[in-house]
């Protein structure tokens, strides 16, 4: 009996070891798997990541238009900001931006606005210097093109606007939507229930950064325009001679007689208004016209059914689609009277915001056709509809040591910007409507209005539905008054 129960226990102890050495024996064979498997699966991650990072938006291709993407320029190129001043006339947008498209330029950033008798451009391009030379002279030879210059080695002031809706109903995420506004300096310009509209302006980095950090809550619609820039201090851009004017006592008598209206005088590139049976596109004021002309901030239609039609063109950003885009206009004799280019909520889209006179019926065959381009992806008429519009634009002044607290109080009844001081100079920046621009460029006149630059008009819809332009065609609901 001891001996079958030696027996048994020397049977359980060699059955132990085999189970010990078996699971051993699994675990390192589990083991030598793992190690095998560890090298194919870190380079299929590393694939994985490569292939992702060319599948990225404009990883492997340049854009026609600003895209805020963190990607370095290739060795020897660098950002150039060139400053073009071009008199008015239809088709030059057009002319401008088909120098950068037949010479496969990349634009990084455009913005046009119409001071007094001339327009502005600020575009900022990517290449070398030595192509940056070349489009220099290029745009120089264009008819209506009066100053270029490159002003990337100039020290400057930079600015841009930009609009972003986001969904953030009230509560919580409301709440911290407002306190990062007021850390970016945003201003709110329309509320709903679902959604915030905010407006804020800055320098390129700025206006990313508070894009990149309102992402979180779901951006809705972006609009941004394109970057501004002035000197700073008391330099200024190239100064233009105005033509002079013709003395009196050589005008004959056949040049105060009236010019007879034809259907080639429709045609000019200066819009006229002779006639009070003649209506047409140039009897609508210019959204962007020089202060002391402006009327209306929203373009109504002022004779007839002409009026100033606000566009939304959504683009893919490929390289040369803003020339086709203003060829388009171009071609029909369309004079856009503000272009405003940025990215959109969208990676890889672009919006582009237009201001085009013009009847209804007309606007809307133009549609047609801009909708027929490849890269075209969707177009708006939001004119009829309650929008919001804001434009950008910085304004250097005469202003002496003794002024400057005169200025200071225009500064804070009208909420300006002071961007830059020199010792006889002072550069504001102001952002609203048309008719706040046009009502302190008026005020500044006295002091000497040396420099302007303009954004031009962007604009999103309003949320809330409601505008002052859309009460007015409504009945109050209460009788009270």
């Amino acid at each position: 009996m001891q001996m079958l129960n030696r027996c048994h226990g020397a049977q359980r102890c060699a059955s132990r070891q085999c189970a010990h050495v078996a699971s051993s024996f699994n675990s390192s064979h589990r083991a030598l798997r793992l190690q095998r498997s560890a090298a194919p699966s870190s380079s299929h991650r590393a694939s994985k990541q490569a292939a992702a990072a060319t599948l990225q938006p404009g990883a492997d291709k340049d854009y026609d238009v600003y895209v805020a993407e963190k990607q370095p320029l290739p060795a020897g190129e660098e950002k150039h900001v060139i400053s073009i001043f071009v008199a008015d006339e239809s088709g030059l947008i057009n002319r401008v931006a088909g120098v950068f498209a037949r010479r496969g330029s990349n634009i990084d950033s455009l913005a046009v606005g119409l001071n007094n008798d001339r327009a502005l451009f600020t575009i900022v391009v990517n290449g070398t210097t030595q192509t940056a030379s070349n489009l220099v002279k290029q745009l120089g030879k264009l008819v209506k093109v009066r100053y270029v210059e490159d002003i990337t080695k100039s020290k400057r002031v930079e600015r841009e606007l930009m609009l972003i809706k986001l969904r953030a109903p009230a509560g919580p995420a409301r709440t911290e939507v407002l306190q990062l506004a007021e850390i970016f300096r945003a201003r709110v310009v329309d509320v709903s229930e679902r959604g915030i509209t905010l407006c804020v302006s800055g320098d390129p980095g700025k206006t990313v950064a508070m894009q990149n950090v309102m992402t979180k809550f779901g951006v809705m619609e972006v609009c941004r325009t394109g970057r501004i820039s002035l000197k700073r201090g008391e330099e200024l851009l190239e100064q233009v001679k105005t033509p002079t004017e013709r003395p009196a006592h050589r005008e004959r008598k056949s040049d105060s007689q009236p010019v007879p209206v034809t259907l080639e005088s429709r045609e000019a590139d200066v819009y006229m208004v002779e006639k009070d049976d003649l209506s047409g596109p140039w009897e609508v004021t210019n959204v962007l016209a020089a202060p002391q002309q402006y009327e209306n901030d929203r373009g109504e239609a002022q004779l007839g059914e002409f009026q100033a039609h606000t566009l939304q063109i959504r683009v893919a950003d490929v390289p040369g689609v803003l020339q086709q885009v203003t060829q388009v206009f171009a071609r029909r004799g369309y004079n856009v009277q503000s272009l405003a280019v940025g990215p959109s909520e969208t990676p890889g889209d672009s919006r582009i915001t237009m201001v085009v006179p013009g009847t209804r019926q007309s606007v809307d065959k133009i549609i047609k056709q801009v909708k027929k381009l490849v890269y075209v992806k969707d177009v708006e008429d939001i004119t009829a509809v309650p929008y919001v519009a804001r434009e950008l634009m910085l304004i250097k002044v005469r202003c002496a040591a003794s002024q400057r607290g005169e200025l200071r109080d225009l500064v804070q009844i009208f909420r300006l910007g002071v961007i830059d001081v020199s010792r006889t100079t002072m550069t504001l920046e102001v952002q609203g409507r048309e008719d706040k621009m046009s009502a302190i460029a008026d005020l500044l006149e006295p002091y000497g209005v040396l420099e302007i630059a303009r954004t031009g008009r962007i604009a999103l819809t309003r949320e809330s539905g409601v505008d002052t332009k859309y009460l007015e065609t409504m009945r109050s609901s209460t009788g009270i008054f």
